[in-house]
């Protein structure tokens, strides 16, 4: 705890003939070594603690002044050490600012009563006139935002969760406006009940009212010109700017939101990006995007999606150029519980050209493309798996993470073949296999519920998905080698269904055990769900090899995987992963020949392809 003495008579002196004035010099306590002479044209109301002015603050590259106030107001002022603050057309009160700090050129910043920081209040996701599903607050990540509004309807479970959540909005919640060490804040008009935390630069925004901005010295936050954000809760290694307007809003980590995009009422987790459109009771897990001027996100639960222009479909036509955005994982689902499904998915959900699909058993028929023709819609299953878009999706998402390694709230499990995706790929196995046993094999066309799938596409679909099982099969053994714990599983958890939670893969049963201990009160406070999340996580290698186990018994009829079923399995392995790869090779060509592509590209994609065959061992 910082120690302050009064100011002897002669510093009084010298800051009354700099035209510095206080309500009661007895108010204002300084730090043993503060030295009066960088303070010209102050006026100091209630009580006021300032810190020592020794440095130069660097406020533009290259030009350094020296730190110390002039031209300001303060009324319940805390000022750490070697800040520079200058030019506050109005007053700052009820403030405890950190060290050094460059605060210039703004109108009015102020803690008013009853303040929260954009914390406490709730929001309603996926239904804009909804009552509420989600309560903002500082830690709140994608998988406890995905838990919340997926079990909205348990009351139970939802009120012990709210309570958990205010208790720590309570306990957290300063008792006035903090402003964080290294803060930047020029140019900018008025900042009300907002926390600030450390090494964030705020240039030229127009409002910034009841918000907390979680910045950090190796993620730091950017908000600038001309944003108006109310509400809200903006976490690490955030950009906001150019005229974005957003109210009641979460933004998790490293999220770009820019050039006038407008929320309200909406959720962004990590690495999201959005310009131009707007958002409203939108749940956008992590890498949602959207860069167009008409789109509008609402009611919906996205991740790994990119609302593309709907018309031209241009994540298709770049698949191997610089522009390819890919789109969507694992589904968007609207609030109806129906799921959009858009070009370029990488999980366990069709590939659709912008079609809302009504019936939920499609969502079985995962990495497929729906094709409209006239009133005829043509599904075509597991396409998807071979193409060149699909490749490079697995590939760039991991490295398009643009979070610190000490900002990483939500969880994102990146593995393309899963538990959860292959799940899906099983029972589409089964469903056309179903198909054609009912009808023969001498038609030309399945009718799977209002679809229709032509004979050569059940056909190669069927061995999509055996491709995929290979090539997941192969790859599970060999990690469980690697790490360890091959043989028997160790715990039965990981057996049955899987569920994804915006990000975490996880066994439907471990999100039911969550769900029971949170109401039966096991669970004392938010921090353990969260970390509840986290540990299920550190376990995912050990549920998938129990689900995998059984996976692998089931599909080479065995009853222990031996070392003569390991071979075999490795060799499955390697054959599919190299029919995989042709076929990818296959779809480059062919777009080459379309004309959608450069020779150098093309030659530069067919050598990464090469190079696959370094990762069979």
């Amino acid at each position: 705890m910082r120690e302050y003495r009064q100011l002897t008579q002669d510093e009084i002196q010298v800051l009354e003939n700099n035209v510095c004035w206080a309500e009661d010099w007895d108010r204002v306590l300084v730090d043993e070594e503060f030295r009066p002479y960088n303070f010209h044209r102050v006026i100091f109301y209630g009580d006021i603690r300032l810190g020592k002015f020794e440095k130069k603050i660097e406020v533009a590259q290259g030009f350094f002044k020296h730190s110390g106030i002039n031209d300001a107001t303060l009324r319940n002022v805390t000022v750490g050490d070697d800040c520079l603050i200058e030019k506050v057309g109005n007053f700052i009160n009820n403030y405890t600012i950190g060290d050094d700090c460059y605060i210039s050129n703004i109108s009015t910043m102020e803690t008013l009563e009853g303040a929260s920081y954009g914390a406490g209040s709730t929001i309603s996701v996926l239904n804009e006139m909804g009552d509420g599903n989600i309560v903002l607050f500082r830690e709140l990540n994608s998988q406890l935002a995905a838990f919340m509004v997926k079990h909205n309807n348990d009351k139970a479970l939802v009120n012990r969760l709210r309570q958990l959540i205010d208790d720590e909005v309570r306990i957290s919640t300063p008792e006035r406006g903090i402003i964080g060490n290294s803060v930047k804040i020029i140019n900018t008009k008025d900042i009300t009940n907002t926390v600030i935390k450390g090494d964030c630069e705020i240039s030229g925004c127009a409002r910034l009212n009841e918000c907390t901005i979680l910045s950090s010295e190796d993620a730091p936050v950017f908000i600038g010109t001309g944003v108006i954000c109310e509400n809200s809760i903006i976490c690490d290694g955030c950009s906001i700017n150019n005229s974005v307007k957003m109210q009641d809003c979460f933004v998790g980590e490293a999220c770009q939101i820019t050039n006038g995009f407008t929320a309200e009422a909406s959720l962004f987790f990590a690495n999201s990006y959005m310009a131009n459109g707007e958002a409203c009771a939108a749940f956008c897990g992590p890498f949602s995007a959207s860069h167009h001027k008409s789109s509008l996100l609402i009611g919906g639960q996205f991740s790994f999606y990119n609302a593309g222009s709907n018309t031209n479909f241009s994540n298709h036509a770049y698949k191997m150029g610089p522009l390819h955005w890919g789109t969507l994982e694992r589904g968007t689902k609207t609030a109806s519980g129906s799921y959009i499904l858009m070009p370029a998915t990488i999980g366990a959900f069709s590939v659709c050209f912008g079609k809302l699909m009504h019936h939920p058993d499609t969502r079985n028929l995962p990495f497929s493309y729906l094709i409209a023709y006239g009133d005829t819609m043509y599904l075509v299953p597991g396409r998807n798996i071979t193409t060149v878009g699909l490749y490079r999706d697995i590939k760039k998402w991991p490295k398009r993470d643009k979070r610190s390694k000490l900002s990483k709230k939500s969880i994102i499990n990146f593995d393309w073949l899963s538990p959860f995706t292959v799940g899906e790929i099983v029972q589409g196995v089964e469903i056309l296999k179903a198909l054609r046993n009912a009808s023969g094999d001498n038609v030309t066309t399945y009718n799977f519920h209002e679809y229709v799938i032509n004979a050569s596409s059940l056909k190669k679909g069927l061995k999509y998905y055996d491709i995929a099982l290979r090539i997941y099969m192969g790859a599970v053994l060999k990690r469980a080698q690697k790490e360890g714990f091959f043989g028997y599983p160790k715990s039965e958890v990981g057996k049955g269904p899987w569920s994804d939670l915006s990000g975490l893969l996880l066994p439907e049963s471990e999100e039911q055990r969550l769900i029971d201990e949170v109401k039966e009160g096991t669970i004392d406070n938010i921090q353990q769900v969260l970390t509840r999340f986290e540990e299920i996580n550190n376990n995912y290698s050990d549920f998938r090899w129990a689900w995998s186990y059984q996976l692998i018994l089931d599909y080479y009829h065995l009853t222990e995987i031996d070392e003569v079923a390991c071979e075999r399995i490795r060799e499955d392995y390697v054959k599919a992963r190299r029919a995989w790869i042709a076929e990818i090779r296959k779809d480059a060509e062919k777009e080459f020949q379309m004309g959608d592509v450069e020779q150098e590209v093309l030659d530069d994609f067919l050598s990464k392809l090469d190079h696959e065959i370094d990762y069979e061992n």
